[in-house]
C-alpha cells in the first residue's frame, strides 16, 4: 500500500512506431549534415592553405631566395592583412563585411617580384587583380565575384626625372604628388599634365587616360607618355619597342590591367611658366549664376589654352532664405600666366564672371598643385608625399560628354531636377585647345575634337549600410537619366577613369564580346574593336580580366 505523502507518476506519452521511426531518421540527418558541414569547412580552409603554400613556393622558385618573398606575401590569416588591404581602398561602400576579399595579397618590391606573381597565379588557376594606388571608383582593382589574389603595386614607385632631355621614368605604384614633388625637386620650369588629386595612383591614373588641368594645353597625361614596360600574360618584362605599338597604343587610356602589369610609364616633362594665376568664384541663382553657367560653356572650351576653368554645381541651401534651396555654381582655374593678363582676357571674353585681380592668386605651378588639392598657398611641398593612407569615403561617380550648349531655360529646368533629387553635384571640365588637335584614333580615349566639356556626377555621404547607399545611388541615377537629353548619344559616352558599373559588366567568368561591347563602346568609341584584336594578340586566355575589361574575339566555331 502506498504511503499517503507519495505522488502518483504521470504516464509519459509513448510514440508510434511510424513516429520513432521518423524522428530517428531526422537525428541522423542532422548528425550527417553537421559533419558534412564541418568537413565543407575545414576542407575550404585546408584548400586555402594549400593555395597559399603552392603559390608561395612557386614564387620562392622564380624569385631569388635573398629576396625574402614570404614577406610580401599576405593570406587572410596574416596579421597585417587588414591593414595592407584598407590601405589603398578609397571608397567605404567597398569595404563592407559581406565583401569578397582577395585570397591572397602580393606586395611586390622588384619587378621579378611581379613577373612570378603573373606565373604563380595562372599556376594555382586563380583572377589576378592589380592595383595601383586605390582611387577606383568602382573597386574593380580589388574586390570581385570570384576568389582572386591581389597584385598591390605600391611599393613599386621609383620615380626618375632627367630634366636634361625633359622626361622621367615613373613606376606604377607613384601616386601624382610623389610625381611633382619630385620634378619640382629637380627643376621650377616644368611639370606633368595630370590629375589634380595628389593621392591617385599614377597605374590606373595613366593607364585610363588621365586628364588634370592643363589638358586644354597639353592633353591628357597619355598624350605625354613616350614608353612603358608591361609584364605580360606570359611573366615576360617588355618594352616599347618589345612589345610593339599595339599594345604600347592599348596601355594609353584602354586601361592597363587587361592587357598586363604596367611597370613604368616615360612621361614627357611639360615647362610651366616662373607665375600661375589660381581663383575661385562662386555664384547662387540670385546672383546670375545661370548666365554665368550658359556663357560658360561658350567661353571655357573655345577661350586661351592656357586657362583651365572647371566649373562645380552643387544644390545648397539659400544663404539669404534657410527654408530654400539653390544651385551654387563654382568656377575653379588654373591660368598659365599671371593675372593681369587673365582679368583682361576673361573682362572681354566672360564679363559675366566679373572677375577681379583680388580675387586671383599669383603663385608658382607647384603651389598651384597645392591649391588645387585644398592646401592653403604657402603650404610645403612636402605634403604631396603624404598618402593618406586607409582614408575612405562612401560615394558614387558617373559621367558624360555634352556637344552642345545647353539653353538657359534648360538650364533652369536642371537646376530644379537636381534640387528635386537632393545632394548630386556636377562637375563641368572643358575641352577644346590642344584636346581638340589630336585624334581620336591616337589613343584609345576617344573623346576629343567635337566635345565642349565632359560631366562628373558626384555624390558622397557618411552613412554605411545599405539603406544610405541605396538612397544616394538612385540619386546620382536619377540626375543621369535626367541629363539624358543634353548628353552624347548613340553610344552615349562616359570616361573610364571615372569607372562606372551601371553602364555594363562582363559576368565573372565570362568573355564576352556581345557584353564588352556595351561598356566598351561608351568608353572607347570607335576604338573599341581595335582594343578587343590587341587583347586577342597579347592575352589570348583572357588571363587579365575584370568587371569591364578588353574580351577577346569570339572564337570561330
Amino acid at each position: 500500500m502506498a504511503s499517503p505523502n507519495s505522488t502518483k507518476k504521470k504516464r509519459k506519452p509513448t510514440l508510434s512506431p511510424m513516429a520513432r521511426t521518423t524522428l530517428l531518421l531526422a537525428l541522423i540527418l542532422a548528425i550527417i549534415l553537421n559533419i558534412s558541414s564541418s568537413f565543407s569547412s575545414f576542407s575550404l580552409a585546408a584548400t586555402d592553405v594549400s593555395v597559399y603554400e603552392s603559390f608561395l613556393q612557386c614564387l620562392e622558385n622564380n624569385t631569388n631566395p635573398q629576396d625574402q618573398i614570404s614577406d610580401l606575401v599576405y593570406s587572410q590569416t596574416n596579421a597585417s592583412y587588414t591593414s595592407v588591404l584598407r590601405a589603398y581602398i578609397r571608397n567605404a561602400r567597398l569595404n563592407t563585411s559581406t565583401t569578397l576579399k582577395p585570397v591572397i595579397i602580393l606586395t611586390p618590391r622588384q619587378i621579378s617580384h611581379v613577373q612570378a606573381a603573373v606565373v604563380c597565379t595562372k599556376n594555382v588557376g586563380y583572377q589576378l587583380k592589380i592595383r595601383s594606388g586605390g582611387h577606383d571608383y568602382e573597386g574593380i582593382s580589388y574586390t570581385s565575384d570570384v576568389p582572386f589574389f591581389l597584385l598591390d603595386m605600391f611599393n613599386l614607385r621609383s620615380i626618375d626625372v632627367d630634366v636634361k632631355n625633359e622626361s622621367a621614368w615613373v613606376q606604377t605604384g607613384a601616386t601624382l604628388g610623389e610625381v611633382y614633388y619630385r620634378i619640382w625637386e629637380k627643376s621650377k620650369a616644368y611639370g606633368f599634365p595630370a590629375g589634380v588629386c595628389p593621392t591617385v595612383g599614377v597605374g590606373g591614373h595613366i593607364s585610363g587616360g588621365g586628364y588634370g588641368n592643363m589638358l586644354r594645353k597639353y592633353g591628357l597625361a597619355v598624350d605625354n607618355v613616350l614608353d612603358a614596360q608591361i609584364v605580360d600574360a606570359n611573366g615576360k618584362l617588355l618594352d616599347r619597342k618589345a612589345m610593339g605599338e599595339d599594345l604600347f597604343w592599348a596601355i594609353r587610356g584602354g586601361g592597363g590591367g587587361s592587357f598586363g602589369v604596367v611597370i613604368s610609364y616615360k612621361i614627357m616633362l611639360v615647362p610651366v611658366p616662373e607665375t600661375v594665376t589660381v581663383f575661385r568664384v562662386e555664384r547662387t541663382l540670385d546672383e546670375n549664376a545661370t548666365d554665368v553657367v550658359f556663357k560658360w560653356q561658350l567661353v571655357a572650351p573655345k577661350t586661351d589654352n592656357n586657362l583651365f576653368m572647371r566649373m562645380l554645381l552643387q544644390p545648397v541651401t539659400s544663404r539669404t532664405n534657410r527654408t530654400q534651396r539653390t544651385i551654387r555654381a563654382s568656377i575653379v582655374a588654373l591660368y598659365l600666366g599671371n593675372a593681369d593678363t587673365l582679368v583682361s582676357l576673361l573682362g572681354n571674353e566672360f564679363p559675366e564672371l566679373g572677375l577681379k585681380k583680388e580675387v586671383c592668386n599669383e603663385t608658382s605651378w607647384i603651389q598651384s598643385v597645392l591649391w588645387w588639392a585644398n592646401d592653403d598657398i604657402g603650404t610645403s611641398p612636402e605634403v604631396l608625399l603624404d598618402r593618406d593612407l586607409d582614408s575612405a569615403n562612401f560615394l558614387k561617380r558617373k559621367s558624360d560628354y555634352v556637344e552642345t550648349p545647353i539653353s538657359k531655360d534648360k538650364l533652369n529646368w536642371i537646376w530644379q531636377r537636381m534640387i528635386e533629387v537632393g545632394k548630386t553635384g556636377l562637375v563641368f571640365n572643358p575641352y577644346g585647345g590642344r584636346m581638340s588637335e589630336i585624334p581620336e584614333t591616337d589613343t584609345p580615349f576617344p573623346h576629343r575634337k567635337g566635345n565642349l566639356f565632359k560631366i562628373q556626377y558626384s555624390v558622397n555621404w557618411e552613412d554605411a549600410g545599405t539603406t544610405a547607399e541605396n538612397e544616394f545611388l538612385t540619386q546620382a541615377r536619377k540626375l543621369h537619366n535626367y541629363m539624358t537629353p543634353f548628353v552624347s548619344k548613340n553610344p552615349r559616352r562616359a570616361f573610364l577613369n571615372y569607372r562606372d558599373l551601371d553602364i555594363g559588366v562582363m559576368e565573372a567568368g565570362k568573355n564576352s564580346y556581345e557584353e564588352g561591347s556595351i561598356y566598351g563602346s561608351k568608353y572607347f568609341h570607335g576604338n573599341f574593336d581595335r582594343l578587343v584584336k590587341v587583347k586577342t594578340a597579347v592575352d589570348p586566355e583572357n588571363f587579365f580580366r575584370n568587371e569591364q575589361s578588353i574580351p577577346t574575339l569570339p572564337t570561330k566555331a
